[in-house]
């Protein structure tokens, strides 16, 4: 409809965007359902405002999609012919399905990395906003037209590992290797705490960090490629419960060699310099002293996340010939990713196209979390724990039902809560995750969205014909309410696409949930006089509930 209005409005010589900007949606419904404000071109027509809106609104001609167009004061109001909208709406819905609400926006070659778990450490509740956010944004951009490639970036060297098989040579060796999340995290948090302020043990671990970078040894390079195998394998089943599947899987150690290669040549460049052993870039040098000093490579040569980033930039775009790189990375390695930008902008490579989307920390109400203490809930426990309270309250709803199908709904419930928990607020914000809360069927939660959806399929199940005639006598302020709601969607994936913000999408169903709500609450479907009308747009809502929750990575159940 806005659309509409847009082009009844172009003979007063504003582009489409300057009119866009400037067209209102009225508090008071009896203002109409779009309002144009006059008062930018008093000054351009030497008239006063609300002349400029008599004139308007008289030189508009009849249009099928507004039953009424008037001037109030300095505003154009348009009022929407309902009738139609809603005929057109559902039409478009039911005819597009899965698709309504795509756009030819984009049309780039486009990676994504995200999640990025390291091997040897822990995969905790904090990892799966990552995750559940790269996922959600890929569906978006290829549902607004690019063409998407995930890729998760995987640290399965450096420090970290060099730590791991520390701890565990010295003082687990006896131990036979577990296939279990928990006892990897377990050692690595051991090794943590055992280095604090022992710089004598510090040097071991560099010891094994130098052998493991010069992969001669044959027995750290044996226990490293079994141990890495084990997490990799581990990682992967986690990342089919959060239904995401990557295209590419980025190693560190793959780039390891090529990113010591990429620091000396910026040397050479005059980019980068030697510093105390160190190979480092001081942007103060090159103007941009905010930046301060990025490490290359240590005084011993091992290669940092400096240079192995900056390699596989490089390998991104030449290999996978894209047009833009998309970083969602933790907001915690801001300053990092802004000195890897600035990098490639200085050796003139990636052409600017590159996206940070950073993400935010995940709280529970006991606090920070955190793979290097200890002090963090890892997701198998988190979400064993969401399963067990999700199947106790379909078991209260629905004791009939037999325990497969309970244990069904209940991953389906778990996932909805994690992520939608982890998407309805903007990146920037830290997530307390509250399982209560995240759990309820009722309010802003994923279970309500999944309830709702199946209270509409409901619907559809109990009408014993669909009624092909949805000729609409009148319409009331429920259903007008609920057609401009889908009439919306559209809309809100294009901004979604546009900002790289799921939570506009996960906000938008939420309110067209409570839409519907009301609507099912106050217009008798099944047996009125508007049956096949309210049946049509009952199954438009299913779809476009169904639809949001596809791009923000959320299974649906037709029964709850």
């Amino acid at each position: 409809m806005k659309d509409k209005v847009i082009e009844i409005l172009r003979f007063i010589k504003l582009s489409d965007k300057e009119i866009e900007s400037l067209i209102e949606v009225p508090k008071n419904s009896d203002m109409g359902d779009y309002a144009f404000p006059c008062f930018i071109l008093a000054k351009k027509m030497k008239k006063s405002p609300s002349e400029i809106a008599k004139d308007i609104s008289s030189k508009i001609k009849k249009s099928d999609y507004f039953e009424k167009v008037g001037a109030v004061n300095a505003y154009v109001n348009f009022f929407v012919n309902r009738k139609k909208l809603a005929l057109d709406v559902i039409n478009s819905v039911l005819k597009n399905k899965d698709n309504y609400g795509s756009g030819k926006y984009g049309n780039d070659k486009v990676m994504i990395e995200f999640s990025q778990a390291n091997t040897h450490k822990a995969f905790h509740v904090g990892h799966i906003r990552g995750t559940a956010l790269g996922e959600s944004i890929s569906r978006i951009m290829e549902f607004s037209g690019d063409k998407v490639t995930r890729v998760n970036y995987q640290g399965d060297i450096g420090m970290h590992v060099a730590k791991w098989l520390w701890c565990y040579t010295k003082y687990h060796a006896r131990e036979k290797i577990e296939n279990n999340e928990s006892w990897f995290a377990k050692i690595y948090v051991e090794a943590v705490r055992r280095l604090n302020g022992a710089p004598e043990l510090e040097r071991e671990v560099e010891e094994i960090n130098r052998k493991l970078d010069e992969r001669k040894d044959k027995k750290i390079l044996e226990l490293w490629k079994e141990t890495r195998k084990i997490c990799l394998k581990s990682l992967e089943s986690i990342y089919q419960e959060l239904d995401t599947k990557f295209d590419a899987y980025f190693f560190e150690s793959e780039v390891e060699k090529k990113g010591k290669e990429i620091a000396h040549e910026l040397v050479k460049k005059k980019i980068a310099k030697f510093s105390e052993g160190a190979t480092i870039i001081d942007f103060a040098e090159h103007g941009f002293p905010e930046l301060a000093v990025w490490v290359l490579l240590r005084k011993d040569g091992t290669v940092l996340y400096s240079s192995k980033d900056i390699a596989l930039a490089e390998r991104k775009f030449k290999e996978f010939k894209i047009d833009k790189a998309i970083y969602v990375v933790g907001s915690e390695q801001g300053l990092h990713i802004r000195q890897l930008f600035k990098t490639l902008e200085l050796i003139k490579f990636g052409n600017g196209n590159l996206v940070y989307v950073p993400v935010t920390l995940v709280r529970l109400p006991t606090g920070k979390m955190s793979s290097r203490t200890g002090d963090n809930v890892l997701y198998a426990d988190f979400r064993d724990e969401l399963l067990e309270e999700a199947f106790e309250e379909i078991n209260k709803r629905y004791p009939e039902i037999n325990d497969k199908e309970k244990e069904k709904r209940s991953r389906a419930i778990a996932l909805a809560s994690i992520k939608y928990t982890m998407l309805k607020q903007d990146t920037n914000k830290v997530i307390v995750f509250d399982k209560k809360e995240a759990l309820r069927f009722e309010g802003d939660t994923g279970p309500y969205l999944l309830y709702t959806y199946a209270r509409a399929r409901s619907i559809l199940r109990k009408a014993k014909k669909a009624k092909k005639d949805i000729k609409i006598k009148e319409i009331n302020e429920h259903e007008k309410a609920l057609v401009t709601e889908l009439s919306n969607f559209p809309e809100v994936v294009k901004h979604s696409y546009e900002q790289l913000s799921p939570n506009l999408i996960a906000n938008y169903a939420y309110q067209l949930a409570q839409v519907f709500n009301e609507f099912y609450h106050n217009s008798k479907v099944i047996g009125s006089e508007e049956e096949g009308f309210r049946l049509a747009l009952v199954d438009a809502t299913s779809q476009v509930i169904k639809n949001a929750l596809y791009l923000l990575g959320i299974p649906i159940l037709d029964e709850m």
